[in-house]
């Protein structure tokens, strides 16, 4: 039986997956169809429900898919999952599943999840991780390629600048940046769209961006498009003269994974403030700052 402890944080993790999924991508609860309703009313209502749950009559079974890829993955949670139990080797039941995939693919697939969950023994997220990280990816790049619309939404268009348009930058946070496919998606329109900046990838997502108004604007709208949790645009404005120690036609995209790096980045371009009196990467930092 989940306890008080482990049911809530099932859930989280859950409710984090769901809002990871991009458009082709689909979680469901499987059968028995009672339970799978009554786990699907619990992470309709979730965040906002966690005071007096019921007991669920089984462990959450789920299944996920995307369009087009004729493999299924059934995910099933033990009843002590989640409840800081990882580290002392619990961790979800996966089976590969598809009528029209033959013996050879299902044990690959199979393999790919044994080796993963290796890989990923003790994680905070071993159900978020293994299904967004790598899964996912995976499905995509072997049945769908990585320009089909169902992993990112339409590629931003590549024009040459405006003359004289104004210059500008955005900031951008999330509650986390992980996904290969919004990594890649941003990298490839900082290209299209001749931005420089940075995304910051884990937990908690930073994405700063700097180039042509225009083409800033649109790069913002790209991001805004994608299934985020809580996505904030901090600010899209003018951009000040830098006054750091290089120009930026010399910079270029690159992915950070620690957020004193954004705010060593920021200070070298003569920005710091920019970030750290919105909170991050200084403690005593104003949150409501809109700078």
């Amino acid at each position: 039986m989940l306890s008080t402890t482990t049911l809530p944080r099932q859930l989280e993790e859950l409710h984090l997956l769901k809002c990871s999924l991009l458009p082709g991508e689909h979680l469901e609860f499987v059968p028995p169809s009672k339970d799978a309703e009554w786990w699907e009313i619990m992470l309709e209502g979730y965040p906002g429900n966690e005071d007096n749950l019921p007991t669920p009559p089984s462990p959450a079974r789920l299944e996920i898919t995307i369009d087009h890829a004729p493999v299924q993955f059934q995910v099933e949670l033990p009843s002590d999952y989640g409840g800081g139990s990882q580290l002392d080797g619990v961790k979800p039941l996966v089976s590969v599943k598809g009528d029209s995939i033959s013996r050879s693919e299902q044990e690959r697939w199979q393999k790919l999840v044994k080796d993963t969950l290796s890989e990923l023994s003790g994680s905070e997220y071993i159900v978020y991780e293994l299904i967004s990280v790598y899964i996912l990816p995976q499905l995509h790049a072997e049945y769908d390629g990585e320009t089909s619309s169902s992993t990112s939404p339409p590629p931003c268009t590549q024009a040459p600048p405006p003359i004289a348009s104004a210059h500008y930058h955005a900031l951008l946070t999330s509650h986390h940046l992980i996904s290969p496919n919004k990594r890649r998606s941003l990298r490839q329109w900082s290209s299209a769209l001749s931005l420089t900046g940075f995304a910051k990838v884990g937990y908690p997502g930073v994405i700063y961006c700097e180039g042509v108004q225009e083409h800033v604007e649109e790069f913002v709208t790209s991001v805004k498009a994608m299934q985020w949790l809580a996505l904030r645009v901090r600010f899209v404005e003018p951009a000040p003269e830098s006054s750091g120690s290089e120009g930026s036609q010399e910079r270029r995209w690159v992915e950070f994974e620690k957020v004193g790096e954004v705010v060593e980045e920021m200070r070298r371009l003569g920005r710091e403030d920019y970030v750290t009196e919105m909170g991050i990467g200084s403690v005593g930092a104003n949150p409501g700052s809109t700078k």
